[in-house]
């Protein structure tokens, strides 16, 4: 695969006739090389290798602001003049500025030149996944492998021209005996760090011990939440309300709160740009990025910007614009959230430990009120797993959880952009049978 680099000469054209017609432009640039390996249940499936390129353009005049992309380097005049018509035909908005360039304090480390996007690499590694996953009662019902290599850069006519390289290693699982299913998963930078025998062997496990999950009463209960549970409420209500274009728009529950203690006082929440699988030295917009504090001892301490949303309303970028690829235009996100609070052995006293939550996307983002179903649930008392409830509901409001949490595990898991704990909350209203 060719480098982002690679293009230095073009990207530089772009920017030179954009700028006889512009006050401003930017210029991002994405490539990317996977392989990707199904399981058809145990059997392999065939190998799919995808390559994409994509070129981003941006131009600023007069506060207008047009955006066009292309997939093929040779159109990149005819991405230019959709550019510059779509400002043309937008509203003008206050407007300060693409970034200059800055020296970057630290490297990141989300590059793995060993990593080699082939189907024997892939493979290699669904073979031993499906080793793994021998011995139980449970079924392999599918799964995969992805591999992949990214190169990036955005450049802009104030003089930036940053680059970025990524790799990626991801597998998973998915077992199934009875009607019991359990799934996991793993996705690192660097190929040495996959823990492909633990996704294994925790699909498995799960199948096989929720085969005999029986009902439960609805009830009271502490909950205790696991990364992968607790990351879809974050997701779905906490990462919105931290948003600026929310908070200005009346759409966050946080909107009145900065500064406010409104949170358990061992509570932490802040976006670590350079630690994570996200990490970034620059945002989607060529801001530098840098560690940002949301919550610190349970008092909302900042939200999130991008350079429009922070032209907008008067505020100053907070280097957390994101893209989705080439295509996408920058909004605001995190890099790698991080959460944190006091630490306790959270599975000692009796409680519900739910490892998913089916429906977290139907969560009021506004209030936080959520309705979901528990997945692969269980009571749990001195770290050992009771008895696996079957099905069951849980309802609550996030924000109020947030106000008195009963504590937070030891080891932290990486999901997404997110790095948790899993937090025990405190009377947690569960509808059973």
């Amino acid at each position: 695969m060719r480098n982002a680099t690679d293009y230095t000469d073009l990207v530089e054209k772009i920017l030179k006739a954009a700028a006889r017609e512009a006050d401003e432009a930017e210029v991002f640039l994405s490539l990317s090389d996977h392989v990707s390996l199904e399981l058809r249940r145990s059997e392999v499936g065939e190998a799919e290798k995808a390559v994409s390129w994509g070129l981003a353009i941006r131009t600023i005049k007069d506060g207008h602001i047009g955006a066009s992309m292309t997939t093929s380097p040779t159109r990149w005049e005819d991405c230019l003049r959709a550019a510059l018509a779509s400002g043309r035909l937008a509203d003008p908005q206050d407007w300060g500025g693409l970034p200059d360039p800055v020296s970057f304090p630290r490297d990141i480390d989300v590059y793995d030149p060993s990593l080699v996007t082939d189907a024997d690499t892939a493979t290699d590694i669904i073979t031993t996944l499906l080793a793994a996953a021998e011995g139980g009662e449970a079924e392999t019902a599918g799964g995969g492998v992805s591999l992949g290599k990214g190169s990036s850069l955005i450049a802009n006519t104030n003089g930036v021209f940053y680059t970025r390289e990524a790799t990626s290693a991801s597998v998973s699982l998915e077992a199934i005996n009875g009607t019991s299913t359990g799934y996991e998963f793993d996705r690192t930078a660097h190929l040495k760090d996959l823990k492909t025998d633990w996704v294994a062997e925790e699909a498995m496990f799960l199948a096989d011990y929720w085969a005999g999950a029986g009902d439960i009463e609805s009830c009271t209960a502490d909950v205790v939440l696991t990364p992968t549970a607790l990351s879809s409420l974050v997701g779905a209500i906490l990462l919105p309300a931290l948003s600026g274009r929310n908070v200005h728009a009346g759409r966050s529950f946080l909107a009145d709160k900065k500064g406010v203690p409104c949170m358990d006082p061992s509570f932490v929440l802040y976006d670590d740009p350079y630690d994570g699988m996200g990490a970034t030295r620059f945002d989607a917009d060529g801001v530098a990025t840098r560690r940002l504090d949301f919550i610190c001892r349970g008092t909302v301490q900042s939200f999130a910007y991008d350079l429009r949303t922070a032209y907008r309303y008067g505020e100053t970028s907070t280097g957390s614009a994101v893209r989705s690829g080439a295509g996408g235009a920058p909004e605001i996100g995190v890099h790698c959230l991080k959460l944190d609070a006091r630490r306790e052995n959270v599975r000692h006293e009796k409680a519900v430990c739910a490892h998913g939550l089916i429906g977290a996307h139907t969560a009021n983002t506004i209030t936080g009120d959520f309705s979901v179903e528990l997945s692969n649930a269980a009571w749990v008392e001195e770290g050992v797993y009771g008895a696996p409830i079957r099905s069951a509901m849980l309802s609550g409001n996030l924000f109020s959880m947030l106000e008195d949490i009963a504590g937070a595990g030891e080891e932290r898991r990486e999901i997404g952009r997110m790095t948790l704990p899993e937090v025990r909350f405190k009377n947690l209203h569960i509808i059973g049978k």
